[in-house]
């Protein structure tokens, strides 16, 4: 369970929740994902809420390998569109902005409507990026990655991954709680500035992020976390990122973040079943054993 402070109204997360993605932008390195047109922006933000996203993730400036850079003035054209027809479509919906810009994310909050701030650079990228989230007042997703979007794959050399991870993103936390931000979401980075190695040793050390009592997003979705470690296309890379996905969860994921939401609206149901019948249990257990301190 957490909660988040969106503009002074307390929302409360009983279990795990799915962030859906949709990219305002042409070259996103899963098709499925991408939305220029009014239409195609209105339709796959119906499609997101109908399948249970609880966040919608819109973005303007793709982070794949090799993608082409984009302005400043060309991420505000798309991102404004695209979250005021978000917002127009799914007036109650909560809404994060993909940018490692400051200034877009204050139009983003202050003009057009939207909720989070989505930073893939952590603060790293833009010096102005927590003082703004610190105005602003709003939850701050902060994210792992070394170097730039263009050149982070040369950032790999860590001592031990999980360690190095956990104490940079530490460092941030702090300064972040020094200028008053304490909605803080923690994203490890997978697939940026990792290494498909390191990629699988955080996951299987995902469990440790809880030290920061804070909740945890992962975002495995059709990444190369799948595509290159079973020789698969993005397109058919869905059942490998459900099994991420799950496994993310056994290991205290609180939100995933996905092209796909469906399917991971059905794992987190897997998964909350499970546990309901391990507790169930475990209850069971204990009233025959008189858990309570009565005598056996």
């Amino acid at each position: 369970m957490f909660t988040l402070n969106i503009h002074g109204s307390l929302h409360e997360f009983n279990g795990p929740a799915v962030m859906g993605i949709l990219n305002a932008t042409p070259d996103s390195f899963y098709a499925g994902s991408r939305a220029q047109t009014e239409a195609e922006i209105a339709a796959r933000t119906a499609l997101l809420v109908s399948e249970g996203a609880d966040f919608i993730d819109v973005g303007a400036f793709s982070t794949r390998p090799g993608a082409s850079e984009v302005s400043e003035q060309e991420e505000c054209e798309r991102l404004e569109k695209a979250v005021r027809i978000t917002r127009a479509v799914a007036p109650n919906s909560i809404i994060s902005v993909d940018t490692f810009r400051a200034s877009v994310a204050r139009k983003a909050v202050e003009e057009w409507g939207a909720d989070i701030i989505n930073d893939v650079s952590g603060g790293n990228l833009d010096p102005e990026m927590f003082d703004t989230v610190a105005e602003l007042k709003v939850p701050y997703i902060l994210m792992h990655m070394r170097g730039s979007v263009a050149d982070m794959m040369e950032y790999t050399d860590y001592e031990m991954v999980t360690r190095d991870v956990l104490s940079e993103l530490g460092d941030r936390v702090q300064q972040l709680a020094l200028l008053g931000v304490n909605d803080v979401i923690i994203d490890p980075g997978f697939g940026f500035s990792k290494t498909l190695e390191q990629n699988y040793q955080l996951l299987h050390d995902l469990k440790l992020f809880e030290l920061f009592h804070r909740p945890v997003l992962v975002g495995f979705s059709r990444k190369s976390m799948v595509t290159k470690l079973l020789g698969v296309p993005a397109e058919d890379a869905l059942n490998g990122t459900t099994v991420l996905n799950t496994l993310a969860l056994d290991r205290g994921a609180s939100i995933l973040r996905v092209h796909d939401v469906k399917a991971a609206r059905q794992a987190i149901a897997i998964f909350n079943s499970m546990h309901d019948a391990q507790y169930k249990m475990n209850n069971a257990q204990c009233t025959m054993h008189n858990c309570d301190g009565g005598t056996h």
